[in-house]
């Protein structure tokens, strides 16, 4: 099973590389107000059970991907929820 992790900076949490894109893109003539950068791990599984899918992928996030003290991150399931709501699968978390 394919999936997604997408690691973000906390809220209120500094990030100078966000800081730096979003001065680059106002110099660039875009009317930026806020960007922030963060980090996206895809992945390969091998389970097909997508709920024993979450449960890796948020120990995995927990334990290695995301640092709990100031990252949060988000999971996406290849081919489950499409047209819902956030759309495959996504499950957010805080490491």
């Amino acid at each position: 099973m394919r999936a997604t992790v997408l690691i973000r900076p906390k809220a209120g949490i500094l990030d100078p590389q966000g800081e730096a894109v979003q001065g680059s893109l106002r110099k660039l003539g875009f009317a930026v107000a806020h960007a922030r950068v963060g980090r996206l791990v895809d992945l390969d599984l091998e389970t097909d059970d997508p709920a024993e899918a979450r449960a890796q992928l948020h120990r995995m996030s927990a334990e290695l991907l995301a640092n709990p003290l100031i990252e949060s991150f988000s999971i996406e399931l290849e081919g489950e929820g499409e047209g819902e709501g956030k759309g495959k699968g996504e499950l957010e978390g805080e490491a």
